[in-house]
């Protein structure tokens, strides 16, 4: 391909979208761009401060169950209170406790600050889904949310290489850095964001008041997404839980685990936008099978992996997956969520990755301690099999877009206009 027709494309990937989505996008890539934390968070605690690995899974285990509990809350008050609103406390509440948890000293202080900052963190995450939708077409979405998740890669691949250079020369200053650029993502929003949430009528405002997390949990065929959400969710953390414990029991070291999942990273980096242009214009219901497959089976080949560049190329089949399911998961989501009720089903949707982030690590542990590797990427290769066809069965009559009577006023004013 010439260097032009690189150019066109990459002007067509990211041509048309409105410049709210870009601020948000820029906070985006500036948030992960100082995650620095996540990373470093266990070295932190083992080799800095002298705590058992233990308590470093404690901790981590209370990070990810603050999240749990901001993702539903994070939803109801993206709808009640605003989608501005709910950014500017959780990214201004994220920032403050980060920078508090580079202080905290006592063990306990320490893991109740993590549960607080698994909090703040994870609040932002369904505000940001909705706005997201709010400000872009229904045509656009997949687009723009493979976009988003590129900004989030791109800034997570570059901060984790960033995060060991500030370790060695000082953990404090990690966490400093973290909230000092999670403190911009807020005047970011603050300066350059409008409230999103669309115009309401006095009918509108009625059936929003009937909207609650009841609703969102009564809705079957979302609750169906959502749990196909978790089981994919469920393979694809085993890249950082499973990977690595099942490779340093197979006498691998860190360093090779880190060349190996490095290939996830750099390939979606390089590849997200080819592939998003690639999936932009074809069925959902295939996509979201084969990912599930890719992503089952890439695992499943771990299995058979002996050598770090075997590693290497299953990590590149569930990548691919990876790709492919993010976008078009998040776009399938929206297209099932009522307009005024978005932030609580977006909650719920996050709260299907944040509970599998509970859930992997202590099965992954389990299946290799009293049954071994083997039988980790065999089961990865069912829950991707059991995903992919309960997708299919799930969105056989689902339909192709929301009716233009939910769009936003923006995208309804525009086709108006054109």
């Amino acid at each position: 391909m010439s260097v032009a027709s690189l150019r066109r494309a990459a002007r067509e990937t990211v041509s048309g979208l409105p410049r709210e989505f870009w601020w948000l996008w820029t906070s985006t890539l500036v948030n992960r761009l100082g995650a620095f934390v996540a990373t470093f968070m266990a070295l932190y605690l083992t080799l800095d401060r002298g705590y058992s690995a233990s308590y470093a899974g404690l901790v981590a285990s209370l990070h990810g169950l603050g999240g749990v509990v901001s993702s539903l809350g994070g939803g109801v008050m993206a709808d009640r209170l605003g989608r501005r609103p709910t950014l500017l406390i959780a990214q201004s509440s994220t920032a403050a406790c980060v920078a508090l948890l580079g202080f905290v000293h006592d063990p306990v202080a320490i893991a109740a600050v993590a549960f607080l900052v698994g909090m703040a963190s994870n609040a932002s995450r369904p505000a940001v889904q909705a706005m997201m939708a709010d400000i872009v077409r229904p045509e656009d979405r997949v687009r723009a949310f493979s976009l988003n998740y590129w900004a989030i890669n791109l800034g997570f691949a570059i901060s984790s290489m960033a995060a060991g250079f500030i370790a060695e020369f000082s953990y404090r200053a990690g966490f400093l850095i973290e909230a000092g650029m999670t403190a911009v993502c807020a005047v970011v929003v603050f300066l350059k964001l409008p409230e999103s949430r669309p115009e309401r009528t006095a009918k509108q405002r009625e059936a929003e008041d009937g909207i609650g997390l009841g609703t969102v949990l009564r809705d079957g065929r979302y609750m169906g997404v959502v749990g196909l959400s978790f089981l994919v969710a469920l393979v694809f953390q085993q890249g950082s839980v499973g990977l690595p414990v099942a490779m340093g029991t197979a006498g691998f070291t860190p360093a090779d685990y880190g060349l190996a999942i490095a290939v996830n990273g750099i390939l979606i980096v390089a590849l997200q936008i080819p592939v998003t242009r690639f999936i932009a214009d074809r069925d959902p219901r295939r996509l979201l099978v084969v990912s599930s497959v890719l992503a089952g089976y890439g695992f499943g080949l771990t299995a058979f992996a002996g050598s770090v560049g075997v590693f290497a190329l299953t990590v590149c089949v569930w990548t691919l997956g990876e790709m492919i399911n993010a976008p078009t998961q998040t776009g399938l989501v929206v297209r099932l969520s009522p307009v005024h009720g978005r932030g609580r089903y977006q909650g719920v949707y996050t709260l299907s990755w944040s509970l599998a982030a509970l859930v992997a690590p202590l099965m992954s542990g389990f299946v290799i301690d009293h049954l071994g590797a083997g039988w980790l990427w065999g089961l990865c290769a069912a829950v991707g099999t059991l995903a992919a066809v309960g997708y299919g069965v799930l969105m056989r009559r689902m339909p192709e877009e929301e009716p233009a009577a939910e769009r936003p006023v923006a995208a309804r004013a525009e086709v108006a206009a054109g």
